[in-house]
């Protein structure tokens, strides 16, 4: 399937599963909606926390299609999960926005580490998420980020087993493509970002990790998320966590170097 083909499936209702290894050549990107009075705000939050939340484009207000993201696209319907933020809380997960866009909303696409799964693929890194038809696993962390008017709280991660080898060369490659969270912001010990528990992970499915393995953990575009849940603000929309929007962009173009 291309982007497109997949957006519209996505769209006709057909497609409504996490999309890890789906358009493994394209970019896919999380998804945050919010009124048009607390987007600088958020906008300078993306700037300060570049590692978890890598700015792929941001909308004008009203704005559902953004023409650098993808042909045809359709930010209201194009999304296999959506979550809808009322204070702070979490309210609803309508299949698409029809009923709930407003003129005032401005949307912002951010990088999402999915992007570089094929990239490890490619190189031989096995992901077991993928393998065993899995969202990845996410966590909070105790890694506080930086504020920006009312958005703070800490970073989210996703987690992927990996044997040293595979590690060392998983993060050369990452380390590419900053616009896709980049390089691991941590391997090995959980609890030293806050973990304590990798089978229960906050967002996503648990995978094993096998003896010869670690864990390593990459900066992830549900941070916004976490920020979001803190400031409490009347309204906003996202993805949901793994149910990500593919884009026409392709992950050979992030290369940073």
């Amino acid at each position: 399937m291309t982007p497109f083909e997949l957006r519209h499936q996505v769209r006709g209702g057909q497609f409504r599963l996490p999309t890890a290894g789906y358009c493994g050549a394209f970019a896919q990107a999380n998804l945050v909606i919010l009124p048009q009075e607390q987007a600088d705000a958020f906008l300078r939050f993306c700037q300060r926390n570049p590692r978890a939340c890598p700015l792929l484009a941001v909308g004008e207000p009203g704005q559902w299609h953004i023409a650098a993201l993808g042909r045809d696209l359709d930010l209201r319907r194009d999304v296999p999960g959506y979550y809808v933020y009322r204070d702070g809380a979490l309210a609803d997960q309508p299949e698409n926005l029809d009923g709930l866009w407003r003129d005032d909303l401005v949307a912002f696409a951010i990088g999402c580490s999915f992007s570089f799964e094929q990239m490890l693929l490619d190189a031989g890194i096995a992901l077991r998420h993928i393998a065993q038809k899995k969202n990845v696993a996410m966590y909070r962390t105790n890694i506080a980020n930086q504020e920006a008017g009312p958005f703070g709280a800490n970073m989210v991660v996703s987690m992927r087993p990996m044997k040293a080898r595979d590690a060392i060369r998983a993060i050369q490659i990452t380390s590419r493509f900053p616009a896709v969270h980049g390089a691991p912001i941590h391997l090995g010990n959980p609890a030293e970002i806050g973990i304590a528990d990798l089978s229960r992970p906050d967002f996503g499915d648990a995978v094993e990790i096998m003896a010869d393995e670690m864990p390593v953990f990459w900066a992830c575009g549900v941070t916004p998320q976490e920020a979001i849940r803190g400031a409490g603000l009347p309204f906003v929309i996202t993805h949901k966590p793994g149910f990500m929007l593919v884009t026409d962009i392709s992950n050979a173009s992030l290369a940073a170097f």
